[in-house]
């Protein structure tokens, strides 16, 4: 006898063949795109890539010149209200009246979705907690610092219970500290089946939250994959940093029948080796400052883009 096999799980997300065009300039190209639930979904690129113009399309806020984008079971942009009352968002700069407290913030916010009176009261003190902010929810939005702003923020786009959460750069000029607060918060809300979809300029952070991750270039993705898979084909294991005198030169002799590729951003001479050995005996003979490590996400992005990632 044969067995029915299970339904596959619809995705949460699913984009097919976007294009937006801008006068001549096409931002996004052809993109097929999908998220399942549950998972952290990062989108790399330089700026102009259309990172977020295709944030603004899923939320329905750009219409596609053509394409499909599907969300939450619904189409985009035709029942786009609808899906964003599962979804929230957390813009690339802080919308937080200054006028209001932390607490009189989510309270209006909370209003938006129609949520008011008694039964939202421990709803916004669990965000105050999640947010760390116990102690500052009276406090005027002026006087919160850069980190507390954006935990706000997050516990802001959290106030209907989201299924989606859209985070645009989330921690974009915040301090290293501020920024582990975030990345902790982020990862609280994954284990917990929340599905996040993030752009970011930290390959750090892509590689700490992401499951899976798309690169894009001038509105196109040019691979996709976990941040190890795509380390793993793209690059080779070993990478050593030059700077100082003769780090443009120095590479020059490394030749191509060594297995070493040469890559140049600013002052930096990016050597790329499966057998370093050889490469660092002669650099610690020499007076060449240099760094040994292992290949990153970034160096991912710099093969297949061209671009350093704060174009």
């Amino acid at each position: 006898m044969q067995l029915e096999q299970p339904l596959a799980t619809a995705p949460l997300v699913a984009m097919r063949g976007l294009c937006k065009r801008y006068a001549d300039r096409s931002v996004v190209d052809s993109l097929d795109l999908v998220v399942q639930e549950g998972e952290c979904f990062g989108l790399l690129g330089p700026n102009g890539a259309g990172k977020t113009t295709t944030l603004r399309m899923l939320l329905g806020l750009t219409p596609p010149d053509s394409g499909t984008i599907q969300v939450l079971g619904e189409p985009i942009p035709e029942r786009a209200r609808v899906a964003r009352e599962q979804i929230g968002v957390v813009p690339q700069f802080d919308s937080l009246d200054p006028d209001f407290t932390a607490r009189e913030n989510l309270v209006t916010y909370a209003s938006y979705f129609g949520l008011r009176g008694p039964h939202i009261e421990q709803r916004i003190a669990d965000l105050i907690a999640f947010a760390h902010l116990e102690g500052r929810e009276n406090v005027a939005i002026p006087e919160l610092s850069g980190g507390m702003k954006r935990r706000l923020t997050l516990a802001r786009a959290l106030i209907n219970r989201p299924r989606l959460v859209v985070l645009d750069e989330p921690t974009t000029g915040l301090d290293p500290q501020a920024r582990h607060h975030i990345w902790q918060r982020l990862r609280e809300l994954r284990d917990a089946g929340t599905t996040l979809i993030l752009t970011t300029h930290y390959m750090e952070e892509a590689e700490r939250l992401c499951d899976r991750l798309a690169i894009l270039d001038a509105g196109r993705i040019v691979a996709s994959g976990t941040p190890r898979a795509l380390i793993a084909e793209h690059i080779e294991p070993h990478v050593l940093e030059l700077t100082g005198a003769g780090a443009d030169t120095w590479g020059a002799d490394a030749a191509p029948d060594t297995g070493v590729r040469i890559h140049r951003v600013g002052d930096l001479t990016l050597l790329y080796t499966a057998k370093p050995r050889a490469l660092l005996e002669r650099l610690d003979a020499s007076d060449q400052r240099y760094l040994h490590r292992p290949a990153n996400l970034e160096d991912v992005f710099l093969k297949l883009t061209g671009h350093d990632l704060r174009d």
